[in-house]
């Protein structure tokens, strides 16, 4: 069995935890700023389906619980079984020091599987995880706090 892969961010956005926090609660709303989602649907108060993009045009997908809330302040999921990948984690909200926004951390946790789909699966999460979830982090704070993102995507050159 592989070992559990652990990624842990902390940023800070300029804006009240509540509304982070409702806009995140939402969860279709995640591909909006996370690239590797294609799309997430909540099923139930605490369940929700979610696909990935993998590489060479894959999908990958699973069902997460909710198993832990406080309203403004934290949600807590874990992959259902038989997900194409074990997962769990948590999103904080916690007032930054100096009434200065909001400290958003993530940590979250994977065992990728040790078949071909694992492989795939690797490659996907394999690109620098920390990575991957810094760059989610920063695209969410620049729509919450500009209310788009700002991108050079589709320009020559960036001007």
């Amino acid at each position: 069995m592989s070992q559990p892969i652990k990624v842990e961010k902390t940023l800070t956005i300029n804006k009240p935890a509540a509304e982070l926090y409702r806009f995140w609660h939402n969860f279709e709303n995640l591909p909006h700023f996370m690239k590797h989602l294609k799309s997430v649907t909540v099923k139930d108060s605490k369940r929700s389906h979610w696909v990935a993009s993998a590489p060479l045009d894959k999908t990958i997908e699973w069902d997460a619980d909710i198993i832990e809330e406080r309203e403004n302040e934290l949600i807590a999921w874990k992959s259902t079984p038989g997900a194409d990948v074990d997962n769990s984690g948590f999103i904080q909200f916690q007032p930054a020091p100096d009434n200065r926004g909001t400290e958003v951390k993530v940590v979250t946790e994977y065992n990728p599987p040790m078949d071909e789909l694992g492989s795939v699966i690797a490659k996907l999460f394999g690109k620098a995880p920390e990575q991957q979830i810094g760059d989610d982090l920063r695209r969410f704070k620049m729509l919450m706090e500009a209310g788009e993102m700002a991108t050079t995507e589709g320009q020559s050159r960036g001007n």
